[in-house]
């Protein structure tokens, strides 16, 4: 037998179970509610060539869907550093900051 058979393998209490839940549950909140803004900056569309306002509103929900990520990255920061997360939770906020960004830049214009 080796070292790691003989060991017991040592499961988390269940307070830091659920406490780990109630990280991720948050962030996913967050992060919903960062989709949700960019999802509505994503499908503005002008309605003809008298739209002047579609560039500000899309740059607007990207700003939203931003500064939600921006919190949610900030949340998941915490929580990877207080090791109840893994570094992939890093993903979720990165690629809807990069997106938001982008249509930021790349708003329509009527």
């Amino acid at each position: 037998m080796t070292e790691q058979d003989t060991k017991e393998r040592t499961r988390r209490p269940p307070g830091k179970a659920v406490a780990t839940a109630l990280c991720a549950a948050l962030l996913l909140v967050l992060n919903a509610i960062g989709g949700f803004f960019l999802l509505n900056a994503l499908l503005v569309e002008s309605e003809g060539p008298w739209d002047s306002t579609v560039t500000d509103t899309a740059r607007a929900m990207a700003l939203f869907a931003l500064v939600t990520e921006l919190l949610a990255a900030a949340v998941t920061g915490a929580f990877v550093a207080l090791v109840r997360l893994r570094r992939w939770w890093f993903l979720i906020p990165a690629v809807l900051i990069l997106a938001a960004i982008a249509r930021m830049v790349f708003a329509p214009v009527p």
